[in-house]
């Protein structure tokens, strides 16, 4: 992605989920993940997805079981 494309998702997201802590970092390696976060927190990985010419982004969200709270 970009930085163009980066800072365009960041923006989309921020306002969809009404929440200006979310940031997306530039990967700091080609090739590598580009990660998101909320806060300080890595909450997931952006992909770029291109296919007979349109664009699309997509999210996987990344829950550790550790953080999960407790089981009933």
């Amino acid at each position: 992605m970009t930085p163009t494309e980066i800072a365009r998702v960041e923006d989309y997201l921020r306002r969809t989920f009404d929440n200006p802590k979310i940031a997306i970092d530039a990967p700091k390696k080609k090739g590598h993940p580009i990660e998101m976060r909320v806060g300080d927190e890595f909450v997931g990985v952006v992909h770029r997805d291109e296919d007979e010419g349109e664009v699309s982004y997509s999210l996987n969200l990344v829950i550790l079981e550790e953080d999960l709270p407790p089981a009933p």
